[in-house]
């Protein structure tokens, strides 16, 4: 573990990070003490995680066995039902050993129907909720299960799930005889479950070295158990609590090694589930690599952190001199942002381990559903070109002037969310817009497709600080597909997502442009032409 850290008030650092030794923070997070947070019954049932790294082995030889089987059978294609701390943690796992797993995170019908005809005669689902009724992992197995029996296959002898005991998932796999059930450890929460069935079943049915992952991070538990400075976990907990109090509420993240490709995304929902709520926290703002940490992200009240090698040795040059350069091992990894989180939630005074605020976007999301007028597209505002405006938060009449109305709504301290409910694949060019929001709203922007990303910074934008506005993006259907026995298809499915949670981020106050495409690729042409008409608002104080 190599962790390299710039904090320019030490004597406010070394105070910290003596309280929390004197706390034996880290030591009682190992012995699972919820006596630490507030909601200590919630924290109780959460705290599991620090364990998995030396429960391992009987799920190792279990996951190698299946895989031997699979591959014996010829069945190579290994697809994945799951969202969030269901599906990130493999995806990191998988993308870094060079292995392929086929992620389905997505209630686009146009990436459902390429997911089910990629390779289906060859093909194996795996269905991960920890809660067995997540409504995106359901719909995605209802459509599978159809597409498999269209073909001859018994959907269950296709089907693997990881869930904790006693689901609706757990329940449907026992009646149904699915191909193998692994039950996960109730008491982790799905942001720390790297570890568990949820991360290392998916990863080494696809081929990942969950062995060597697991292997790493039991090696180095007791290091970030230590109460003292030398451990990193203590001192990177600390660091990003005293940024906190003294610069920011945004967290940089960038990779510079190509091993751990994807990991951003995993602790981009690790930290803003954990440590978003009751209007405070740290909002994590991925970037592609050093060379986008330009004066937009790289500002005064920005923590910057780069996952691997430093690109030099000038270091990165943030104003807030907050920097540090985190790298290892992929298990060490897992093991170390998730203690560090946790230290951090203590030291900030948030229970790390809930998530209030997730909830409404799902049941107006819910009450949608059993509209019909969801099943149509809503109403625009104006029409410009390929672009519906939907919803704006002034008085616009042009594209540009609603966007110019949004990005005066964001105080220099604040930041612009792009929520893009489109194909993540077909439709990638659309994370695109992040950095030209950055440069013309003149804060930090975040980018997130949906739903995917209720999953993870949803909970900090509407329990976080109140200081972010919304801009979220929605597109016709290039096709549809109905899930089966739910009585609508996902492109309703997918309208009634985004339309649920701009209702739960109105209801809180934040700001929201609603845009609509007509045509994506034109669409997102013509949406990132009319943001490059918005002059730039200097909010960062760069003439």
């Amino acid at each position: 573990m190599r962790l390299a850290l710039d904090v320019p008030v030490s004597d406010e650092f070394e105070a910290e990070a003596a309280r929390l030794i004197d706390a034996r923070l880290p030591s009682r997070l190992q012995q699972q003490d919820a006596e630490l947070f507030d909601g200590a019954e919630d924290a109780a049932e959460r705290m599991g995680w620090v364990d998995l790294p030396h429960q391992a082995e009987d799920l190792l030889t279990r996951i190698e066995a299946l895989r031997a089987d699979l591959t014996q059978r010829g069945l190579r294609t290994i697809s994945l039902a799951g969202m969030g701390g269901s599906s990130l943690a493999p995806e990191v796992m998988a993308a870094t050993a060079g292995v392929p797993l086929e992620v389905v995170d997505s209630t686009d019908p146009d990436q459902i129907v390429e997911a089910i005809g990629t390779d289906l005669s060859n093909t194996v689902l795996v269905v991960a909720s920890k809660s067995g009724t997540t409504v995106e992992t359901d719909a995605i197995r209802r459509s599978f299960a159809a597409a498999f029996e269209s073909v001859g296959i018994d959907p269950a002898s296709r089907m693997i799930a990881i869930t904790d005991p006693g689901t609706e998932l757990d329940r449907l796999a026992d009646e149904e005889g699915f191909l193998a059930t692994f039950h996960a450890d109730e008491t982790v929460g799905g942001r720390f479950s790297a570890l568990s069935a949820f991360g290392l079943v998916p990863a080494g049915l696809a081929g990942a070295d969950v062995r060597g992952i697991v292997a790493e991070a039991a090696a180095a538990a007791a290091d970030f158990a230590a109460d003292g400075l030398d451990n990193p976990a203590l001192r990177f907990g600390t660091w990003l609590s005293i940024g906190h109090a003294r610069t920011t509420d945004k967290l940089v993240l960038t990779e510079t090694d190509a091993g751990l490709r994807g990991i951003a995304a995993w602790i981009e929902q690790l930290i803003a589930e954990s440590l978003g709520k009751d209007g405070q926290g740290i909002l994590p703002v991925v970037v592609d690599s050093p060379a986008d940490i330009g004066f937009s992200d790289a500002r005064a009240d920005a923590l910057l952190c780069v996952l691997g090698p430093a690109p030099d040795d000038s270091g990165l040059g943030a104003p807030s001199g907050f920097e540090a350069t985190v790298s290892g091992g992929l298990g060490e990894l897992f093991l170390f942002w998730e203690y560090a989180t946790a230290i951090a939630g203590y030291s900030i005074g948030v229970n790390p381990f809930d998530q209030p605020d997730v909830e409404e976007a799902k049941a107006q999301a819910r009450q949608l559903l059993d509209q019909p007028a969801t099943g149509q597209s809503a109403e625009a505002v104006f029409r410009e070109g390929e672009v519906d405006v939907i919803e704006t938060v002034g008085e616009a009449t042009d594209l540009v002037s609603a966007l110019r109305e949004l990005f005066e709504q964001v105080d220099e301290y604040g930041y612009v969310a792009v929520q893009a409910y489109l194909d993540r694949l077909a439709d990638a060019e659309a994370a695109e817009l992040r950095p030209l929001v950055s440069a013309h709203a003149g804060v930090q922007s975040t980018f997130g497709f949906g739903p995917r990303y209720l999953h993870s910074t949803g909970q900090y934008h509407k329990g976080g600080r109140p200081n972010g506005v919304f801009l979220q993006i929605t597109a016709e259907a290039r096709t549809d597909i109905l899930v089966p026995g739910l009585g609508y298809g996902f492109a309703q499915l997918q309208r009634a997502q985004a339309a649920g949670d701009a209702a739960a981020l109105r209801n809180r106050g934040r700001p929201v442009l609603r845009v609509h495409l007509l045509d994506r690729s034109r669409g997102l042409e013509q949406l990132a032409a009319a943001i490059t008409e918005v002059s730039p608002l200097h909010h960062f104080g760069v003439d």
